[in-house]
């Protein structure tokens, strides 16, 4: 069956301009870059380029740029790679953050000897940090670390993470955005949130699985969590995947070129989409608040979230019940209890992201099926009832 893909949130495919730059350096330019011959400093200059192209991608220094297998491993360096350069403190997270900060922030408590505190930087029910709380947080706390998603990957709100950053700063505090969802979507800019460290992930933006980066400012200290043979100027060991990253450089350099025509398509069907879903009755998470330009989170009352995804897929529609990474405990999703959603309504929750491939008639199209499962449940409630 041919699937209408509305799960970009989740992955991409790797666009072919992306495939093609990869493809000789699985074969023809095969060199370890840590090597002295020709081929390794063919792979080198390539890394080199591929940093070269992520940096300016989101306004910053090449030298900024450390390349890990994927944005969870670059979280974890910032949360655990910092922690161990400080005396145990305080850190503040916010509490719709992916599981990847929030786990290794969580496992910084549980340490023996001295432990460190967790503070959580609450949301509205929009889904949006709040900020008075977050500002008596960190004058009260005065956390080390400070972690705030610049777009949740479940709803795609967009966090105000510059006002944080700033907060955080005055506070003496290190800042870190996980701007994973953000970039592609919308415009990043490192150096004009003003926070330390940034997390960025090829396979969101139609680059390969297996290549990301943690962006930093040069006075972070950072400790690897990764020992061996030095790579990425010692604070990541391990010999660089060169297809991943040359593909992942040039996915930034795409992003960039695209990110404008891309938002104004995606947030046309997304509003489409969202018309045709509230007319059904559906909640619409964080609707009035700003997000992601492709990201639509709703529910139905009374169709749980993954008996609705089945239905969708046996139409041809791929979507999500919630966040990919978070299929451990389906059905349950920290974020909307964070919104304090209604255990019953979040249990109904889907995640539909669109790309720039989709179509309006897709949207049309998935319409119709949405109408035609509400319609089958609302009779077979008559059935069960009358």
């Amino acid at each position: 069956m041919t699937q209408n893909y509305f799960d970009h949130n989740a992955t991409t495919k790797v666009d072919d301009v992306v495939l093609d730059a990869m493809l000789p350096y699985f074969c023809e330019h095969y060199g370890n870059a840590s090597s002295g011959h020709h081929l390794g400093r063919v792979a080198r200059r390539a890394i080199d380029r591929a940093r070269e192209q992520v940096a300016q991608a989101v306004n910053t220094r090449p030298s900024q740029v450390i390349f890990t297998s994927g944005g969870s491993e670059a979280n974890n360096l910032f949360i655990r790679g910092v922690s161990d350069s400080l005396k145990p403190s305080a850190l503040a997270i916010s509490a719709i953050e992916h599981p990847c900060v929030m786990r290794p922030a969580q496992g910084l408590t549980r340490r023996n000897g001295e432990k460190w505190q967790l503070h959580y930087l609450a949301v509205d029910i929009a889904g949006q940090v709040k900020m008075n709380d977050a500002a008596e947080i960190l004058a009260t706390a005065k956390p080390a670390m400070v972690s705030v998603m610049l777009a949740n990957n479940e709803t795609g709100v967009i966090q105000d993470v510059a006002s944080i950053a700033e907060a955080a700063r005055a506070q003496g505090s290190w800042m870190h955005t996980d701007a994973v969802q953000a970039f592609g979507k919308i415009r990043v800019d490192f150096a004009e949130l003003g926070v330390h460290a940034m997390t960025l992930s090829a396979h969101k933006v139609y680059g390969p699985k297996g290549a990301a980066a943690l962006i930093i400012d040069p006075r972070l200290p950072l400790k690897p969590i990764i020992d061996g043979g030095g790579h990425e100027n010692g604070l990541r060991s391990g010999t660089e995947n060169v297809p991943a990253i040359v593909g992942f450089g040039v996915a930034c350099e795409l992003a960039v070129s695209r990110v404008a025509e891309s938002s104004v398509k995606t947030v046309i069907l997304r509003d489409h989409l969202e018309q045709g879903l509230l007319a059904m009755g559906a909640t619409v998470f964080g609707l009035n608040a700003p997000r992601l330009p492709n990201t639509c989170y709703f529910a139905l009352p009374d169709i749980e979230g993954d008996t609705l995804v089945v239905r969708l897929g046996k139409k041809g529609f791929a979507v999500a019940s919630g966040a990919a990474c978070s299929s451990a405990t389906p059905g349950k999703s920290h974020v909307l209890e964070a919104m304090n959603v209604s255990p019953v309504l979040a249990r109904c929750a889907v995640r539909v992201s669109l790309g720039p491939d989709n179509m309006l008639t897709e949207v049309d199209t998935f319409l119709l099926a949405m109408k035609q499962i509400v319609d089958e449940f609302k009779n077979m409630s008559t059935l069960f009832n009358g």
